[in-house]
């Protein structure tokens, strides 16, 4: 399934296969506070929701910039207090916990239905974190031009990542996506995140907040940053696509996405 190519000729085989896939399964990850000022808006017991102002896929301007820290200071304290809450992406919404938290890792299987045996996805908020998570052994260059971006590079991890992550493989899919507030997210709380989609396994992935409204009661925080995609195209359910970099000098597409 893979192809020996050089630095540039794996770089443009990759953005070429990322253009051209319109298609694929979850077969490697799978796939509440709602700030609605003026007022809130109801909410099932057990969730909190917040609403990002603006699109929320872009940093907060200075008026709106006190609701985007407030959303991000309310996700952190979760996250670091163990439990899950729900994340826009630059593909789908997500559930996002600590990866260095055993029991939220635990939580979120349960709370999906999802086989142990699937691995979560990590977030990370920068390119540089990839060097202290994984063990790299693809151009500095290659990275870049794939992150921030809608796929997932699966790599050989680190000893830094939880054990209790994925314990059945030495492999690990890193995940930046190309939204400010996750980003943010991630480099606030100061550690990677482990990230599935927010729905229940084998039902299809959500791209607003209502489609999974069913999780809420399971869910500490919900982060609305509004609508992903295009609802109406299949396509844009697909999540990233995942690329498989390694093993020197190959590489794979396990799943295309949209």
């Amino acid at each position: 399934q893979g192809a020996h190519q050089g630095c540039s000729g794996l770089r443009s085989s990759i953005a070429s296969i990322l253009w051209k896939a319109t298609s694929g399964g979850d077969s490697w990850l799978g796939r509440g506070r709602l700030l609605r000022p003026p007022s809130p808006a109801p909410a099932a017991p057990g969730a909190r929701l917040f609403r990002l102002p603006g699109s929320g896929a872009v940093r907060a301007a200075s008026p709106e910039r006190a609701g985007w820290t407030e959303a991000l200071r309310a996700a952190v304290a979760e996250l670091r207090a163990g439990a899950v809450v729900a994340v826009p992406t630059d593909t789908l919404y997500g559930l996002a916990c600590s990866a260095s938290c055993s029991a939220a890792l635990g939580a979120v299987y349960r709370l999906k239905g999802r086989s142990e045996a699937k691995p979560l996805a990590v977030c990370l908020g920068r390119v540089a974190d990839v060097y202290r998570y994984c063990h790299v052994r693809v151009p500095e260059g290659l990275l870049k031009d794939l992150l921030p971006g809608p796929v997932t590079l699966v790599l050989e991890r680190s000893e830094e990542l939880n054990k209790d992550l994925n314990p059945f493989t030495p492999l690990v899919g890193i995940r930046i996506p190309d939204h400010a507030f996750i980003q943010d997210l991630v480099q606030v709380f100061g550690g990677p995140l482990a990230l599935t989609s927010a729905n229940l396994s084998s039902q299809a992935s959500s791209l607003n907040v209502e489609e999974f409204q069913d999780l809420w009661p399971q869910l500490s925080l919900v982060i609305d940053g509004g609508p992903i995609g295009n609802g109406q195209s299949p396509e844009y359910r697909l999540g990233s696509t995942v690329v498989d970099l390694s093993v020197p000098g190959k590489f794979g597409i396990i799943r295309p996405g949209w």
